[in-house]
C-alpha cells in the first residue's frame, strides 16, 4: 500500500453541530476513516460580491483514494451551504499502521 492512496480533506461548516451530523454520515457510510472536527475557525472571503467574515468549523477528513469521489459526493449532499469547501490533499507521506487502519476502516460494512 503506497502513500498516494490516502487523502486528507478539508471542509468547513457554519457550525459544531452541522460538521458533526456530516462526519458521522461520512464514517457511518465507511467512506472516511475519522474526521476531526475543529472549532473557532473564522473565515474571510468574498461572496455574492461581498467580503464574509464568519465563524466556521474546519472539518479534516481521512479517506482512502478509491473512497475519495463517493465521500466527496455525499459530503456535498450533506452540506448546508451552497457551494461548500471540498479541497483533497494528498498523502504524500504517512505511519504504515495509520493508513492501514485508514484502509480498513473505509472497507468496514456499512450498518
Amino acid at each position: 500500500m503506497s502513500n498516494n492512496e490516502f487523502y486528507v480533506v478539508l471542509s468547513t461548516c457554519p457550525d459544531a453541530e452541522t460538521a458533526a451530523r456530516i462526519a458521522r454520515a461520512l464514517v457511518d457510510a465507511s467512506l472516511v476513516a475519522c474526521v476531526n472536527v475543529v472549532p473557532g475557525l473564522r473565515s474571510i472571503y468574498r461572496w455574492n460580491d461581498s467580503i464574509r467574515d464568519d465563524q466556521e468549523v474546519l472539518m479534516i477528513l481521512k479517506t482512502a483514494a478509491d473512497r475519495l469521489p463517493d465521500a466527496r459526493q455525499r459530503l456535498v449532499a450533506l452540506h448546508p451551504c451552497e457551494v461548500p469547501e471540498v479541497v483533497a490533499l494528498p498523502v504524500a507521506d504517512g505511519h504504515d499502521a495509520y493508513l492501514s487502519w485508514v484502509y480498513s476502516a473505509t472497507r468496514a460494512p456499512t450498518t
